[in-house]
């Protein structure tokens, strides 16, 4: 079952999670049952690393609303993105417009020119008049302009400059399984604070977290993927002492879900408009659209899309069910 472990280090000023996806993972996965909707390899281990930091980040903020990461460039991936809800469901697709190498990293998959992104936007579930999401954008490479490989590197340096508060990542992903262990120092509080003491001037100084992110750093990819959480938090950290709280699994945990909905796609194609709509039912007898994220298709007959047109309440019966 897909969980989330969160932890602090008693004494020091440092906090931990630890997220497994498992059958939320292979549901997502198993909704792409075409060749054409398969994506590659490396596509596939982008978007669980994303899953999994999405997972992460969202569950670290506690944000009302949305937690939308996307990696984008000029490669032959596009795009890929994750969204999180608050209740921790999450999505995720990407975009391929060229071949991707089984090898593929990051730079070869989105930054071939020097054009990769990160984004990362929250937005809020109730919004205020006027208020719009908020959005922190990062490119794909570091301090010095050498581009980055790894997804955790990206949101390590994003973490740093949106927050200024040190992180470590560990992510990883196959077909079974999309993980991750993130491990932070706490913002400056108390004494700290009353003293005028930022964030910012803490970034790397604290020997506390320099020490157990580089224990977190030791954790493989393999033993991300093969281990199970008491076993990893136990190799990682048997000489601190851990204070772990509940986790959380279930309908209270990570899992998977689309929002995507029949009346979502009869308001797109109203969008349209009408001619756009006859357009294509001329050329292929009837409106076909399929969710980017979970698959699911939506078929609309020559009935269904003339019931769009007519004004509300005198819509006839729809003749196609969802398929």
């Amino acid at each position: 079952m897909s969980e989330l472990h969160k932890f602090l280090f008693e004494g020091l000023p440092v906090r931990g999670m630890l997220v497994r996806l498992t059958e939320s993972w292979q549901e997502l996965l198993a909704r792409r049952t075409r060749a054409a909707d398969i994506f590659p390899l490396p596509v596939r281990t982008l978007l669980g690393e994303m899953a999994a930091a999405g997972v992460l980040m969202q569950a670290n903020i506690k944000f009302n609303g949305a937690l939308i990461l996307q990696v984008f460039g000029d490669g032959p991936v596009r795009l890929a993105v994750t969204e999180v809800q608050p209740d921790l469901t999450f999505r995720a697709t990407a975009k391929v417009v060229g071949e991707v190498a089984p090898d593929a990293r990051l730079e070869a998959m989105l930054n071939l020119h020097g054009q990769g992104r990160c984004a990362i936007t929250l937005d809020p579930k109730d919004k205020r008049p006027g208020q719009q999401p908020y959005q922190g954008i990062v490119p794909l490479h570091g301090d010095h302009q050498e581009p980055l490989q790894e997804l955790s590197q990206v949101l390590e340096h994003y973490m740093l400059q949106s927050e200024q508060l040190d992180t470590r990542l560990v992510l990883a992903a196959d077909e079974r399984i999309a993980a991750g262990l993130l491990i932070q120092r706490l913002p400056v509080e108390g004494a700290g604070n009353l003293q005028g003491e930022r964030n910012e001037d803490r970034i790397g100084q604290d020997e506390a977290f320099n020490r157990i992110a580089h224990l977190a750093g030791s954790l493989t990819r393999k033993e991300l993927l093969t281990l199970d959480a008491d076993t990893i938090l136990r190799r990682l950290f048997w000489e601190e002492k851990l204070l772990r709280f509940v986790p959380q699994a279930g309908a209270n945990g990570p899992r998977f879900h689309c929002g995507c909905s029949r009346e979502r796609v009869a308001a797109m194609l109203r969008g349209l408009g009408r001619p756009e709509v006859d357009g294509i039912l001329a050329e292929q007898g009837r409106v076909e659209i399929a969710c980017d994220f979970c698959g699911q298709k939506y078929h609309f007959d020559p009935v269904d899309a003339a019931g769009l047109f007519l004004p509300a309440g005198t819509q006839p019966p729809g003749s196609s069910a969802i398929n």
